[in-house]
């Protein structure tokens, strides 16, 4: 159980360096799902699940919302991708 939770908490602090560090609503999203699932996994190995339930619910709704709001506005044909050089700097905080 305690290699769970430090699964949870690993993938909960490399998704959000996924959603601050990339520049593209596409993939940032992608560490925004990761860190809503890892902390609601986290709240149903406290066994508060109905609060996770409601959590997942109402925050990826939300989210979800936002992030369709961004790709229509940020309507790039090649956005960058996490491979792209340049974005190392954004994870460690350089740029």
């Amino acid at each position: 159980m305690i290699e769970f939770v430090l699964f949870l908490g690993l993938c909960f602090a490399l998704g959000g360096l996924a959603v601050a560090s990339n520049p593209s609503p596409y993939y940032g999203v992608l560490g925004l799902l990761v860190v809503a699932v890892a902390g609601c996994g986290r709240l149903v190995s406290l066994g508060v699940s109905f609060v996770s339930l409601v959590l997942v619910m109402v925050y990826l709704g939300g989210m979800l919302i936002v992030f369709v709001y961004s790709v229509s506005l940020a309507a790039d044909p090649y956005p960058e991708a996490w491979a792209a050089w340049g974005l190392l700097g954004y994870g460690l905080g350089i740029f």
